[in-house]
């Protein structure tokens, strides 16, 4: 059941019903890593401040452009494993929507992955804020149109 007021994109539906049927936390560990190791690599020439997101732990970068279609592309990288992975999951549910579908979107449906019951609150902010900074760049996105 789905707690947010907005239609999800179709990719990030799928991946959440996906951690939904996985019942063990530690299932559900693997399959978020997955997620992060799954990532196309990451240009060094992007590691730098401004695709910083900062409130996590790790190291985590995100850039963000639009595709011809007016829809986002986002890539990402880590040097942590659980923060690579909530990148992953996060770009993996978030690439080729629209603009309004991802700053629509509530971060509950992070809630959704089953994945609080068993992050430390660091990590679980650090989830927060990898998703608060993907709609940060999507705005800046929509402002320099």
């Amino acid at each position: 059941m789905q707690s947010t007021t907005t239609q999800l994109p179709e990719a990030l539906d799928r991946i959440l019903k996906r951690f939904q049927r996985l019942s063990d936390p530690k299932q559900r560990y693997e399959q978020l890593i997955l997620y992060g190791q799954k990532l196309p690599k990451f240009a060094d020439s992007d590691r730098t401040p401004e695709n910083k997101v900062l409130g996590c732990v790790s190291q985590v970068f995100i850039t963000a452009q639009l595709n011809e279609q007016n829809q986002v592309i986002f890539a990402g990288d880590s040097d942590g494993l659980i923060s690579k992975g909530f990148a992953g999951l996060l770009i993996n549910g978030l690439n080729h929507a629209s603009p309004e579908e991802i700053l629509n979107l509530s971060p509950e449906f992070i809630k959704e992955t089953g994945l609080m019951v068993s992050l430390t609150p660091s990590r679980a902010n650090g989830f927060f804020s990898v998703f608060k900074n993907m709609q940060a760049k999507v705005r800046e996105l929509t402002i320099a149109k």
